[in-house]
């Protein structure tokens, strides 16, 4: 793999996707920034050919052959258009009355166009193709440190050149190049190079006459997938977020979740009638991941976690009709309180309120590379734990097949739930074996998921991690 990452100082980034800014009609920024944008900045960082002055460009024309890369950037950041502002015209002679600070000069109009603002000031471009030879990765780290700017002056960068996916890719989503995708992104090509050499002898020669406009195969637009265009895919959807009025210990999700469902089927019974087969799964015909979730939301994978229960999701499947997913949540909303053995805790739907944090939608809507357990995966098999078979849970919790996983019976996170086998089996069903997993996919993976056997009572819940060199999953059992 090759990536390259820019971490943008000022924490904005100014670029004209078309040229259009000096209209003032532009309201939408360049975002993310093209691939053909960074390789201008890495022809610019030393010239080629005889300008060359720390390396011989022979890094140039390996970099330009490279395919479109996937792009991990904030997917939809806020476009701020900037006011047009008025400076001094240079040249022309000396004109009468016109500027107060400079005497016999006039102004001009200038209208910068607009500033993006991402929510993470970086990007990283990702290419999976074979790490470079030695020289032109020492050649590309050397541009890569005299690059200043990306884009317009006031978007100063830092660039990173290495040879594997920087962590904070983990997050971030992807535009991902697709030949249906529904966003436009310009790339560069072979023989680009050539035409960056030909333009800069005619500019040379001819001066501003000789513009960019003349040599339209600089232009190369590619079609990616956005991230907000993967997120409009039905995945299934969390119909209602709850919040506890007191924490519940971890060692209850069992008999938690159970009063949640039963609360659930019995408001719905009270307020629209009989509950569909996606809230209680009887008769329905079809298997995997197929019925509703009932999600007990502990405190886990935080320094300071401690595995109480401060809040409940109840999600439904994928293809769920708009009719069922509207009344399901006005059951699951109308439930005040949940009182069982050992249990006695008022409810209420989530009011956005930022603690506690395991509670709050953003918890567990985030998007990683990197998943552990919060809560203990019960097995679907009785059989050995290996990446095919972990790979066939997650299949049927809907998600990709992981590249890496590894398991234990402890906790992998601080506040992941240890379980007696009475606290995770039910006493009507044979016992099986529960593990808690770490997974590693090859791609951002977004919440909320269970994994295993028992996902719909809210065993197999996962929450998204950081990998550290120590504590990196394996593609075999550990």
């Amino acid at each position: 793999m090759l990536s390259i990452s820019v971490e943008f100082l000022h924490g904005t980034f100014r670029g004209d996707p078309s040229g259009a800014a000096n209209t003032g009609r532009l309201d939408r920024g360049e975002w993310p920034a093209s691939p053909a944008r960074l390789f201008a900045a890495f022809v610019a960082a030393d010239g080629t050919g005889a300008a060359c002055r720390v390396t011989d460009g022979a890094e140039l024309e390996w970099f330009e052959q490279l395919p479109p890369p996937s792009i991990y950037a904030d997917a939809a950041p806020p476009h701020q258009p900037l006011e047009p502002r008025f400076v001094v015209r240079q040249g022309g002679g000396v004109s009468k009355g016109t500027h107060q600070e400079y005497v016999g000069r006039a102004t001009a109009t200038n209208r910068a166009g607009v500033r993006v603002a991402p929510n993470a000031p970086r990007i990283v471009y990702a290419w999976d193709c074979d790490s470079p030879p030695d020289a032109i990765l020492d050649a590309l780290r050397r541009r890569a440190a005299r690059v200043g700017y990306l884009g317009s002056a006031d978007s100063p960068v830092r660039v990173r050149v290495v040879t594997e996916l920087p962590r904070s890719a983990e997050l971030a989503e992807a535009f991902v190049p697709d030949p249906v995708g529904d966003t436009l992104i310009n790339v560069t090509q072979a023989g680009d190079l050539e035409h960056w050499d030909r333009l800069y002898r005619q500019w040379s020669v001819r001066g501003a006459s000789a513009s960019r406009s003349q040599y339209p195969a600089l232009v190369h637009a590619a079609r990616y997938r956005s991230p907000r265009a993967a997120r409009v895919q039905d995945d299934g959807e969390v119909v209602a977020w709850l919040r506890l009025a007191s924490a519940v210990s971890g060692r209850r999700i069992a008999a938690l979740t159970a009063l949640f469902k039963d609360a659930v089927l019995s408001q719905h019974q009270r307020i629209h009638g009989a509950p569909p087969a996606a809230l209680h799964g009887h008769g329905f015909a079809r298997t995997g991941y197929d019925i509703a979730r009932y999600l007990a939301l502990p405190d886990a994978g935080y320094a300071r976690s401690r595995g109480l229960i401060h809040g409940l999701a109840l999600w439904l499947p994928p293809g769920t009709e708009s009719e069922v997913r509207r009344s399901a949540r006005d059951a699951a909303r109308s439930i005040r309180r949940l009182t069982g053995v050992g249990i006695d805790v008022a409810v209420a739907p989530h009011d956005d309120e930022p603690r506690p944090f395991a509670a709050h939608p953003d918890r567990w809507l985030q998007s990683s590379r990197s998943w552990s357990t919060a809560i203990p995966a019960i097995h679907e098999r009785r059989r050995a734990l290996d990446l095919e078979e972990v790979s066939r849970w997650c299949r049927h919790a809907g998600l990709p097949d992981p590249v890496a996983f590894r398991s234990e019976r402890a906790p992998l996170i601080p506040g992941a739930l240890e379980l007696a086998p009475i606290e995770v089996n039910r006493s009507d069903r044979p016992p099986l074996p529960y593990s808690h997993i770490e997974l590693r996919f090859n791609r951002p993976v977004s919440g909320p998921f269970a994994i295993g056997s028992g996902r719909q009572r809210g065993f197999g819940l996962c929450v998204p991690i950081h990998n550290g060199p120590d504590n990196q999953p394996h593609t075999e059992k550990q």
